[in-house]
């Protein structure tokens, strides 16, 4: 092999490396910006927001509740902090079911003793309870954990159309 050709075939590899090196310069200078960032308790800013519940399909509702209850709707979410905002259900009596629904479903609470175990339908828990309903919808779709336990607690359910938050000046929140 002629001593012209190595020479050559050093050149072409500097001239690739000196491209590479740029290159991958160029790449990881661009993406050092792109950090990740994650809620401090301190810097979130909380809403407050009014749901009107008549005529409203439980489940579909309940999913959006959640989604606001835990913060996914912000760009700040982190899933290990409560970055949600509070939410207000008004006319919780009046939401309604798909289906035969109302008639089948079937809540059950267990008490822990032997026989201890409950059954109310859905008509009967309105009769009693009309706000465990909406109540249990959403925290079956809360994490089941201190964080849950905590979002929950941002939930209020009334059943009339007057709720005492009018000081938080509660933004209505429509749902579809």
């Amino acid at each position: 092999m002629p001593i012209d050709s190595i020479k050559h075939t050093f050149a072409d590899r500097s001239i690739k490396t000196d491209f590479y090196s740029i290159f991958v310069k160029e790449i990881i200078v661009k993406t050092l910006s792109y950090k990740t960032l994650t809620a401090k308790p301190s810097e979130i800013v909380r809403k407050w927001h009014v749901v009107d519940a008549e005529g409203m399909i439980v489940g579909r509702m309940a999913t959006q509740i959640a989604t606001i209850l835990r913060g996914k709707h912000k760009p700040s979410y982190t899933p290990n902090i409560d970055t949600g905002d509070y939410v207000i259900v008004i006319n919780a009596d009046k939401v309604r079911f798909t289906g035969n629904k109302m008639q089948d479903k079937i809540y059950q609470r267990y008490s822990g003793y032997t026989g201890g175990q409950k059954k109310r339908t859905a008509t009967e828990m309105m009769a009693k309870k009309p706000t465990d309903i909406v109540e249990k919808a959403v925290r079956g779709m809360l994490p089941k954990s201190k964080l849950g336990r905590a979002q929950l607690k941002k939930l209020f359910l009334y059943t009339g159309t007057e709720h005492p938050h009018a000081a938080q000046n509660p933004e209505p929140l429509t749902l579809n």
